[in-house]
């Protein structure tokens, strides 16, 4: 069998390039307070001479950073750019990635990722409410008995398969947990593409964008529109096969190991029915989790 060639990395300045491109595409001339004098334009969005005169920067010196040459521009032009282009807090960070690349340690490629023992102790004691250690790529490390029961027994899969991006847009059981799917998915993808402004050297990423590209036609749409965000908190709406449906608050809290894991736990608003339905859920057990793994219609 003839081994197969490692991915490509992803192409920095190929990102840069379509990063700036459609942050300009969604802006209007009365957005940022520019007349429209109404002539006919080919693409969507403004110009790069009125994107330029915005940021204070020559059309040329903007024409070449859109074009992917990021190199030895300042902090201060970007940022000004950011503005100009009213860029999230995320989006200002990836464009700071794309632009300015930090360089990171070298890992193994093939070594999965360590999660410190002090951290399974803590998801061992939160036993009621779901609670996992998400990695890079969105790979789920690690979780207690509690996500088994609420997300499916994770332990049946293959650790490979161990990830939200692959679980969300190639299960279709997953399709039917998430009630707002198209949030869940659309909130997978961003994070995929702060994790790519990073990390655009990494072959795994890039092996798993490839195959959800080939794989989904979701996955595809949603990576092309170059969204970014940061992992946070809020609240997601899931069906269970064996209780219903749940409302559960989900908290991030990002590790300040250098491991650029994340902690998120789901919680119910107490008194609900969704607390009583995960008390009932914790008082099965395993069995809950045997039950919900084996359910058509859920993990």
């Amino acid at each position: 069998m003839n081994e197969q060639s490692a991915p490509s990395p992803l192409d920095r300045r190929a990102e840069l390039s379509e990063f700036l491109r459609t942050r300009r595409a969604r802006l209007k001339p009365e957005d940022v307070g520019l007349p429209d004098f109404g002539r006919h334009r080919r693409v969507p969005g403004l110009r790069r001479e009125e994107l330029a005169q915005l940021a204070g920067v020559s059309v040329a010196y903007y024409t070449r950073l859109e074009q992917g040459n990021g190199r030895n521009v300042s902090a201060e032009v970007l940022d000004s750019i950011a503005r100009a282009l009213r860029l999230s807090d995320a989006e200002h960070a990836h464009l700071t990635h794309l632009a300015k690349p930090k360089q990171h340690k070298k890992k193994s490629v093939g070594r999965p990722e360590q999660v410190r023992g002090g951290l399974r102790q803590l998801l061992e004691s939160i036993d009621s409410v779901p609670a996992y250690i998400s990695g890079r790529r969105s790979d789920i490390v690690a979780w207690n008995p509690m996500a088994a029961a609420v997300f499916g027994d994770w332990a049946e899969l293959p650790a490979a398969e161990r990830n939200w991006a692959r679980l969300v847009f190639l299960k279709p059981e997953y399709r039917e947990l998430f009630v707002e799917w198209d949030q869940k998915a659309y909130d997978i993808v961003s994070y995929l593409r702060m994790d790519a402004g990073c990390h655009p050297d990494d072959p795994r990423l890039s092996s798993l964008v490839g195959e959800l590209s080939l794989k989904s036609d979701e996955f595809r749409r949603l990576w092309a529109t170059h969204d970014v965000k940061e992992k946070s908190y809020g609240i997601k709406r899931l069906r269970h096969p064996l209780v219903g449906e749940l409302t559960l608050n989900f908290e991030t809290f990002a590790l300040t190991d250098g491991s650029e894991q994340h902690l998120v736990t789901y919680h119910p608003e107490p008194g609900s029915p969704s607390a009583e339905a995960l008390r009932l859920l914790a008082s099965w057990g395993a069995d809950a989790t045997r039950a919900g793994s084996a359910a058509p219609s859920a993990p």
